[in-house]
């Protein structure tokens, strides 16, 4: 275990813990704050106080990546009705598909499923594949509906949380959501011209 409360020696430490370790060895890393502020990582979760934060990558090929989840975002467009090809979009921006991906604010997995929407979306593993598309996809659709299929309000929704789009009555005027949506509709639009992988 180790712990630090500078967030210099942090970074040092995270750095050791992520890249001392060998290519063919494998460590997810949990941490929690005391009561103190002081920070606390390990690789060994042996108390319930450890969060995940960041997950081991398994070092696969993006696009076989892609391949793999082709089949799990055709189900959950299935189900939910919403374009795969929004799905995939979503994905692309959201995590470039990488499975492990967690964010500075906490949102992991491929759609990067905040906590509280993970829960409320019944995902039990944020990191595992299907769930985390097929909660991403059921909240995504949730939106949709939400919006009357307005896809920008939607994303907009998807990523500020809806009550900030009907506080704003439109997409909250912040760069980041801005951004998401631009980046999904350029994605959402070359993939369903076959352009983008």
């Amino acid at each position: 275990m180790i712990l630090a409360n500078s967030g210099i020696v942090t970074s040092v430490l995270l750095a050791l813990l992520l890249f001392g370790q060998s290519a063919e060895v494998q460590a997810d890393i949990y941490r929690y704050r005391d009561e103190n502020g002081v920070w606390h990582f390990t690789n060994i979760r042996s108390d319930v106080r450890y969060k995940l934060y960041i997950r081991s990558y398994p070092g696969k090929a993006a696009q076989q990546y892609i391949r793999d989840f082709e089949g799990i975002i055709s189900q959950a467009s299935e189900r939910f009705k919403v374009d795969p090809f929004l799905i995939k979009a979503v994905i692309k921006a959201e995590s470039d598909f990488n499975q492990n991906a967690v964010s500075h604010k906490g949102a992991q997995g491929l759609m990067q499923l905040m906590p509280g929407t993970a829960e409320d979306m019944k995902v039990e593993d944020p990191f595992n594949p299907e769930e985390n598309i097929f909660g991403g996809t059921r909240y995504l659709s949730m939106m949709l509906s939400r919006f009357n299929n307005d896809m920008r309000l939607a994303l907009a929704a998807y990523n500020a949380g809806p009550e900030r789009v009907e506080d704003h009555r439109g997409i909250p005027p912040n760069a980041e959501t801005k951004s998401f949506i631009e980046k999904v509709m350029q994605y959402y639009g070359r993939y369903r011209a076959g352009t983008q992988r």
